[in-house]
């Protein structure tokens, strides 16, 4: 099917993969619901052009197709997307209002304050899919995108991550906030461990970035912090190893996941 798009494209309800291989194995994946798929004119038929095109046809997914400029608009990405792009609809992606929005239930959130590394992100995605955390609020701005390598890191758990958009860290958590949610840290010197912690029936946990940690703005959101008891002069944990603990306290304090936020 060509130029038969049945709806425009919403980008909080999933993500735009690019580059010809990583279509074509989102292509195979039959579990993966799949938009749209965008070729460039100029792409040579054959190969593994044909191949994504005969696999699109076959699970009758919408081909567009573009000029240059306008696929690099598409996949943000000019240099790398070599004329394809793949819009996958992702069922738990959801915008931060509309998770505040429900007051019908508990939920344990994350949330990254600037980790940029994709390595990380995508650990740190993986340990909230595998420990059932309801959320990881994820702002437009001063995180690693949802892109190759942070698709790679979470071993593909990225498309059924409970992620949460927001345009700032600081917006998304103050909607959350004003919702009645705990906003929580970690702190070094918190007198009070996370192992003796009990979280509120709706809690958002921060996470800081790789270099300079929580930053001001969220400090001055935040409800409390606790800390992470070390031993034998180990100052801090990577962000990805903290994300897990975490995560999984959380859900084993509050049992497995008690919600699934339905889309509005």
């Amino acid at each position: 099917m060509a130029d038969s798009t049945p709806s425009p494209w919403q980008p909080h309800l999933g993500l735009t993969l690019f580059g010809r291989k990583p279509a074509l194995e989102a292509l195979a994946d039959s579990t993966l619901p799949i938009h749209c798929v965008h070729l460039a004119k100029s792409n040579r038929a054959g190969g593994i052009i044909a191949e994504i095109a005969r696999l699109a046809e076959q699970r009758g997914i919408t081909i567009r197709y573009h000029d240059k400029q306008a696929l690099s608009r598409i996949s943000k990405n000019g240099r790398q997307d070599q004329g394809v792009a793949l819009d996958v609809v992702c069922p738990q992606f959801r915008r931060a209002e509309d998770v505040a929005s429900d007051n019908s239930t508990s939920a344990m959130l994350l949330a990254l304050d600037g980790v940029t590394n994709p390595q990380n992100v995508g650990m740190i995605l993986r340990s909230a899919v595998a420990a059932g955390i309801d959320g990881v609020l994820y702002p437009k701005r001063g995180v690693a995108a949802l892109g190759p390598l942070v698709i790679k890191a979470s071993a593909g758990t990225v498309f059924r991550a409970p992620i949460l958009h927001c345009n700032s860290l600081t917006e998304g958590l103050a909607v959350l906030a004003s919702a009645g949610y705990q906003i929580l840290t970690l702190d070094a010197a918190a007198p009070l461990s996370l192992y003796d912690f009990t979280p509120a029936p709706r809690t958002v946990f921060v996470l800081g970035g790789e270099s300079e940690g929580i930053s001001h703005a969220v400090q001055t959101i935040a409800n409390e912090s606790v800390s992470i008891p070390m031993f034998n002069g180990v100052e801090s944990l990577n962000v990805a190893i903290t994300a897990a603990l975490v995560a999984f306290h959380l859900t084993a304090v509050t049992g497995p996941t008690r919600s699934v936020f339905t889309r509005r």
